[in-house]
């Protein structure tokens, strides 16, 4: 670690890392899907953008999901430019670990991907996800529609009204903002748990189920 002690909060443009200008080195094409990871998006598909930890078991989740095109690990959410693994994890470059998912809407509904979200990990938490402790694990959704972010207010509202009656204490902290640059991450870190089945994931959601799905408006 280049860094031994994370702030507890997200750094403004002024106090973060400067990063680079030049995007870092990453993968050339997906472990399991053999297309380009930084392929065009097919016409009438979507892009989705979800942070529930650490990326490597997050991704996984989304990849196994039907209708998904394309996945991809990398960091969203600061203002550092085209950052690296150590300095997101070093928390000064305002960046949380994300998964961006291309899919196809006429499989899979952008409700049905939230609802995935939701499920899969502890959105109450604040800067940390179960052992994993700083604001590169916080839980965001990044939208890049208006009905996309719609969606995304209205499920996790309803997401709280079902932890609240499952007796789950805490308040969803999840950010829900529209999407700013997304970085790729380093190469070794995509598919991670394709490449090392036995690696370590770090996701595990409340054992709530999200009670909203394709009938939310804007989905």
């Amino acid at each position: 670690m280049l860094f031994s002690k994370k702030p507890a909060t997200i750094p403004d443009a002024a106090s973060a890392l400067p990063g680079r200008s030049a995007a870092i080195p990453t993968a050339a094409d997906h472990f399991v899907f053999h297309r380009p990871l930084q392929g065009d998006v097919p016409a009438g598909f979507e892009v989705a953008i979800f942070g529930l930890g650490c990326f490597w078991g997050a991704e996984r989740k989304f990849w196994q999901q039907d209708g998904v095109w394309m996945t991809a690990a990398g960091y969203a959410g600061g203002p550092t430019p085209n950052p690296t693994y150590e300095e997101v994890c070093s928390g000064r470059t305002g960046h949380t670990e994300v998964v961006r998912v291309v899919f196809d809407p006429s499989r899979v509904s952008y409700g049905d991907l939230v609802k995935l979200f939701l499920e899969s990990h502890d959105p109450t938490q604040g800067m940390r996800q179960g052992n994993d402790i700083g604001t590169q694990y916080r839980s965001a959704i990044y939208t890049t529609s208006d009905a996309q972010a719609a969606t995304a207010r209205d499920m996790a509202a309803a997401y709280q009204g079902a932890l609240a009656r499952a007796g789950h204490g805490g308040t969803i902290t999840t950010e829900i903002a529209p999407l700013g640059p997304f970085y790729y991450a380093e190469d070794y870190h995509q598919q991670y748990l394709a490449k090392n089945p036995a690696g370590y994931c770090g996701i595990g959601g409340t054992g709530v189920s999200c009670p909203v799905g394709v009938s939310v408006s804007g989905s």
